[in-house]
């Protein structure tokens, strides 16, 4: 048997808080968790794999939970290769906690993806223990049972659970966590005074404590700061006790607890007043550790209305008051060592008790919240001030922000520039993929500020960007009707070519497009772009987003040539404007995806190729890296990779499943594109089985008269023509004609692909003369419409010629097979597979895939 390596570290170990070195007792706990968590294999949830049940430390404030699970972690860390901390009390922060554990476990997704997708990935991970079976995660301070079920990962590894709620008894495995016994209260003083006091005043000053582990910290710290007396300071304790019990105190901490903590504030204001001021000001900030760099010197924007701002502007007077909290026991000030260092972590932070926090705040007057809470936005405001929340360079620290922006209570605030970060923040949320929380936040400012009043732009960009979320969530005629009457709000209120009218403005066709409304798109952006020329210039990132949309809708139309060089003209332009890295990754492979419309399949490739490199090096795991990944895909599979594309396709809709879950235009395009590339490389069952499901969704989504419902219609009547269901596959592509035909006109290219494939399904019907027909209309079109040479046009002649030669037309037919077969070895080449397909007389199919909106 080997020996335990006691030594030995875990290979991740995640934002756990420092070990306390006076930590004292608890052993019997100690082992009832390890115990526990070493023998229990009962399955949690019927639906799940097999993994151990989590186990609860339940207990009041100030206990000691917290402080058992970090000696926990530390004391027993060899037997585990994963170790992460999360904050449980605030959902955004659970999910930016276990988000950060992709580039440790080195999934395929990054911060960039969004907290929600890179989330899904971690759990599943950690539920199948690829790559680590031994891992331990710790849900701290968390508070329903319900609020975290949805991220505790049913696996092989183990998770810790703190809270104050006694509602996860019968939930879980709970064990209570009282305060300490007395014998351990009088080590744990011995062991932190050390000297000046004997056994016998620490039992009494643990009896006047009432042994809470919080209370004998800050006894402990205040004594070795200041040398003072036990009997001095068991006096004082007496009096504020006295004192305490003449008035009403909540009955959330007792009060041994508040007078250890007011005897630690008096000595610390006659030491350093400035430290008082710093520490209730951290009342007001949520729980969370605060990072460091909060506290610098103010921008000048902030400086002339904040009471620090003296302070901030002396470096060595501010460390010297957070130095003075933590020695005070105040606050835990916490300098993370090198495995949890990383770009997501500030190089320290400073955290506040949720009991120090109340005491804090029940000392000042309740007229004198609002204005410290002021400060606390401004600092709030001034750590992400000109940090642009849907850069992902700045995600980093909008994540640590993100945990004080509901408990300091921020939408309360009529300030603008608090009111701009507020914004900002769903912003950030929305762009990383925290859309639940986006819209959490957002309504809830847009609820509080209707009410306060103020300056009516921020209420405004705050509904313009919940527009944007309800969008993304899939609720597009919702969305269409809050933009719509916004417009016309932001017109009236702010006029037709101010800048919020404008974002606006280029949002807004975003919604015709999701709407299928595509001439009315065009329209729409034709004026957008226009308005931004006139504002902006011509080279503004943003006069460029809206190039970009113009170039979409162009697309969408079957204009290629305008299409094409109105996106290249936006790319050519993106880096010198500076825009973000996601736009300029959208325009490149906006120009990938043009070209390959146009019937360019190798240079599709090419330039596909680089747009999925440059989103691989510079934007991992983000949803247009994942666009530029199903693109490059179709331009693959076009250009006869089919191996290739397959496995880029299915890569592809894993991770974009992953990611949003099906119920999402990108999940929807992923899925058509994966069946698209089974059916082509011979997959016909799975790609049918694929398809049966996705055609459901597709209604649901656009609604019952959309271009993209009738295209999805169309592959599956594809598939099931190639498998024996021709009867069932005409029907459908009928009813998608139809359906192209009223929205798009006979002249688009989705309705003439429609109608080469119903061709194909009356031909095998037997139908020939139809087909004839409607081969020879549909390739008189498309001529028209994308020239000779297009692998379209060319399709439709190959499957005309069979035609033709089933009615007898055989000399018309041997004409036009010359010509096609020509154009096919100098446009796709001779080895191409439609070129081999249309040689040994096949018929040629063409499928739909929906482009971005």
């Amino acid at each position: 048997m080997t020996a335990t390596d006691f030594s030995r570290e875990p290979e991740i170990w995640g934002k756990v808080p420092q070990r306390n070195m006076n930590f004292t007792g608890r052993g019997d706990l100690l082992e009832r968790l390890r115990e526990g968590l070493r023998s229990d294999v009962t399955a949690v949830l019927p639906d799940q794999d097999q993994g151990h049940v989590p186990r609860t430390l339940h207990g009041l404030g100030g206990v000691g939970k917290t402080q058992l699970v970090i000696e926990y972690a530390h004391r027993f860390k060899h037997e585990y290769d994963l170790v992460w901390w999360i904050p449980a009390d605030q959902t955004m922060l659970m999910k930016s906690a276990l988000a950060g554990l992709a580039s440790r476990l080195r999934l395929p997704v990054a911060p960039s993806l969004g907290v929600e997708a890179v989330t899904t990935a971690v759990l599943d991970a950690l539920r199948r223990g690829e790559p680590y079976s031994r891992w331990l995660l710790i849900f701290d301070n968390a508070d329903a049972p319900e609020d975290i079920e949805d991220v505790i990962p049913h696996g092989p590894g183990h998770v810790l659970i703190t809270s104050r709620n006694h509602r996860w008894q019968g939930v879980v495995d709970t064990i209570s966590v009282d305060v300490f016994e007395r014998d351990e209260s009088i080590e744990f003083l011995l062991k932190r005074v050390r000297r000046g006091i004997s056994r016998d005043q620490a039992g009494q000053l643990a009896d006047a404590l009432g042994n809470l582990p919080l209370a004998l910290e800050q006894a402990g710290a205040l004594q070795v700061e200041t040398g003072m007396p036990a009997e001095e300071y068991l006096r004082l304790l007496e009096e504020r006790v006295t004192e305490l019990l003449a008035v009403s105190k909540p009955s959330d901490y007792p009060h041994s607890m508040t007078a250890a903590w007011s005897i630690s504030v008096a000595q610390l204001r006659e030491r350093m007043p400035e430290a008082v001021d710093l520490l209730r000001a951290c009342a007001f900030f949520g729980p969370e550790p605060i990072p460091r760099n909060v506290f610098r010197q103010l921008p000048a924007e902030y400086a002339a209305s904040s009471r620090f701002t003296r302070m901030l502007t002396n470096t060595i007077q501010v460390s010297r008051a957070i130095g003075e909290l933590g020695r005070y026991a105040l606050a835990r000030i916490d300098s993370p060592d090198d495995r949890n260092q990383g770009p997501d972590r500030p190089r320290h932070t400073i955290q506040v008790h949720r009991l120090v926090q109340a005491l804090l705040r029940d000392e000042i007057a309740r007229e004198e919240w609002p204005g410290w809470r002021h400060e606390v936005h401004l600092l709030l405001a001034a750590a992400a001030h000109r940090q642009e929340p849907d850069d992902n360079a700045t995600w980093p620290q909008y994540s640590w922000l993100v945990g004080h922006v509901m408990p300091s209570q921020i939408a309360s605030s009529t300030d603008n520039r608090v009111r701009e970060f507020a914004v900002n923040v769903v912003r950030y949320l929305y762009s990383s993929g925290d859309f639940k929380s986006a819209r959490e936040l957002a309504a809830l400012l847009i609820e509080q500020w209707s009410q306060a009043g103020g300056d009516e732009r921020h209420l405004l960009a705050v509904q313009r960007h919940l527009g944007i979320v309800i969008r993304e969530q899939g609720e597009i005629q919702e969305s269409y009707a809050l933009n719509r009457r916004l417009l016309d709000r932001l017109r009236a209120t702010l006029g037709e070519d101010d800048d919020e009218t404008l974002l606006l403005l280029n949002s807004h066709g975003a919604d015709l497009r999701f709407l299928g409304r595509f001439d009315e798109a065009l329209a729409h952006d034709s004026d957008s772009l226009a308005r931004h020329e006139d504002k902006f210039g011509p080279d503004h990132p943003r006069t460029l987003r809206a190039k970009n949309n113009l170039a979409l809708d162009l697309l969408l139309l079957g204009d290629y040539t305008r299409a094409e060089a109105l996106q290249n003209e936006t790319y050519m332009a993106q880096e010198q404007a500076g825009s973000s890295k996601q736009n300029i990754l959208a325009s490149l492979n906006g120009l990938a995806r043009v070209v390959r419309l146009s019937g360019r399949y190798r240079e599709a490739c090419d330039i596909g190729q680089d747009a999925y490199a440059y989103g691989l090096q510079e934007l991992p795991g983000h949803p247009w890296t994942l666009r530029a990944a199903k693109d490059l895909s179709i331009a693959l599979r076009r250009n006869g990779q089919v191996d290739e594309a397959l496995d880029l396709a299915r890569r592809t809709f894993d991770l974009q499943k992953n990611a949003s879950g099906m119920a999402h235009p990108d999940s929807l395009a992923a899925a058509l594109c994966l069946g698209n590339a089974l059916r082509a490389a011979g997959a016909i069952e799975e790609a049918l089985e694929l398809l049966e499901e996705t055609v459901k969704l597709y209604p649901r989504m656009y609604g019952n008269d959309h271009p993209f419902r009738y295209g999805c219609d169309m592959n599956l009547a594809l598939l099931l023509r190639v498998n024996d269901q021709v009867g069932r596959a005409r029907e459908l592509d009928r009813v998608a004609l139809d359906g192209f035909d009223a929205r798009l006109t006979r002249d688009h290219h989705f309705t003439l692909t429609c109608a080469i494939n119903l061709a194909s399904d009356l031909a095998m019907l037997g139908e020939t003369e139809s087909a004839r027909a409607l081969g020879e209309g549909t390739l008189r079109r498309l001529r028209t419409l994308l020239g000779i040479d297009h692998p379209l046009t060319l399709a439709c002649a190959t499957n005309l010629v069979l035609d033709l030669q089933t009615v007898g037309e055989t000399e018309q037919a041997a004409e036009l097979r010359e010509e096609t077969m020509a154009a096919y070895e100098r446009v796709l080449g001779p080895e191409h597979p439609d070129t081999l397909v249309a040689a040994q007389g096949g018929r040629i199919d063409f499928d739909f895939d929906p482009p971005v909106l």
